[in-house]
């Protein structure tokens, strides 16, 4: 039967005129055929563009095409042949920027210098005052020198100790490290751990309770001690002289006069254990004290117990003490050094009160606290303006350093003594 694509009826297989008996069906023939047959995709795209016609895309004349600002006209093109949006050169306008700076800081390199070394200094000085001081442990003997020298610094409220070495001193309490008890003659170790624990319970109400430190009588350490000790103490209380005034053994402040002007307090010191054989045990306690204080209410009431004569002028003012403005005001501070030995005497050798202290003797001195006081309070001299300033203490009145440990305490002989730095 004759197919479509024959120009005549093919012959018989047996034919000798077959034209198809020499074709060889090779890559030669293959890549020399003038018709080809369109790919798959090909045949798929065309059927569907004869159910539904592409969009016609305008011709652009290249003419039309747009150019550069050299008058060239852009290749760039998206598949469309519309032309790339060019993106935008941000580097021309920073490089302006930089240039007029350099220019600007070439001008005025002095400025330049002083922002720079401005801004260094307010970095160091802010970083000073953020970063806290490394707090250094009790003592466990007795110190070799006095505390390095700090760099002066004007203390406030906000920052009482600024300038001071207690500022690297241990807080309240956590300065009485009572040494590891072991028996002493005639008591236990124990019985010494109880004792132990008895002077620091008494050191803590005596000489850190705010309330007493604000003028209120110390009863919970008064009750501590033995009926003669207690006895003597109260005596102080109700008739203060200069030389046998409470504030010595219980240190308060007039609360008229001077408040606290934080409730922390800087100590630096050591408890030690001595044997007496069998009379019993010696508690020795040496440590310094550093309060920080500001003006009270009515603080022309503190004129005349002033060290050395610097007393403030009665047109001297300061603000209340119950609305303090924060971080303002003068703050001072008083340094109270106090050695007290406290005797446990063996009940077998001894009538003694159980479970009550007995002092064997105290040596306190003071820093920073008017010598003439009589009314049973330290008065601590608060900075003033050197125009308001009073008359300087005595050249004769010896100088000496509150805060050295090392050197052995004075013995009080009624001379007022002027402090090299509170």
């Amino acid at each position: 039967m004759p197919i479509a694509e024959d120009p005549s009826p093919r012959p018989a297989d047996d034919s000798p005129d077959d034209p198809f008996d020499a074709l060889v069906l090779d890559e030669e023939f293959v890549r020399a055929a003038s018709v080809k047959e369109a790919s798959g995709r090909a045949r798929m795209l065309g059927a569907k563009w004869k159910r539904q016609p592409p969009e016609a895309v305008p011709w652009r004349a290249e003419a039309d095409k747009p150019r550069d600002r050299a008058g060239r006209r852009s290749t760039q093109t998206d598949p469309w042949g519309r032309p790339k949006r060019r993106s935008r050169n941000w580097q021309a306008p920073l490089f302006v920027v930089l240039a007029g700076a350099v220019t600007l800081a070439a001008l005025n390199v002095d400025g330049l210098r002083d922002w720079y070394h401005d801004r260094r200094d307010s970095s160091a000085a802010g970083t000073a005052n953020r970063a806290p001081l490394p707090t250094l442990p009790p003592e466990t003997a007795a110190p070799t020198t006095a505390p390095p020298a700090v760099d002066p610094d004007t203390p406030t409220v906000d920052r009482p100790w600024a300038g001071s070495p207690a500022a690297q001193w241990p807080l309240g309490a956590a300065a009485f490290v009572l040494p590891e008890p072991t028996a002493v003659g005639a008591f236990s170790a124990k019985q010494v751990g109880r004792q132990l624990e008895q002077v620091r319970d008494f050191l803590t109400l005596s000489t850190l309770d705010p309330k007493v430190l604000g003028g209120a009588r110390p009863d919970a350490a008064l009750a501590m001690l033995s009926r003669e000790d207690r006895k003597r103490a109260e005596q102080r209380f109700a008739h203060p002289t200069q030389e046998n005034s409470p504030a010595w053994q219980f240190p308060r402040f007039d609360p008229q006069s001077t408040v606290l002007a934080t409730d922390e307090v800087r100590v630096q010191g050591r408890i030690s254990v001595e044997g007496d054989g069998e009379n019993g045990v010696m508690v020795h306690t040496d440590f310094t004290f550093v309060y920080a204080l500001r003006p009270g209410p009515h603080p022309e009431k503190g004129i005349g117990q002033q060290t050395g004569g610097t007393a403030k002028p009665a047109s001297w003012q300061a603000a209340p003490a119950d609305t303090p403005a924060a971080g303002s005001g003068p703050v001072a501070r008083t340094i109270i050094r106090s050695a007290v030995d406290f005797n446990f005497p063996n009940p077998k050798q001894f009538q003694v009160e159980p479970g009550k202290l007995y002092l064997d003797r105290y040596t306190v001195e003071g820093g920073n606290s008017g010598c003439d006081q009589s009314d049973g309070y330290f008065h601590p001299v608060f900075p003033v303006p050197s125009s308001d300033a009073g008359p300087s203490p005595s050249s004769g009145a010896p100088t000496v350093d509150p805060y050295d440990r090392s050197r052995p305490m004075d013995k009080y002989d009624g001379q007022c003594r002027k402090s090299s730095r509170t």
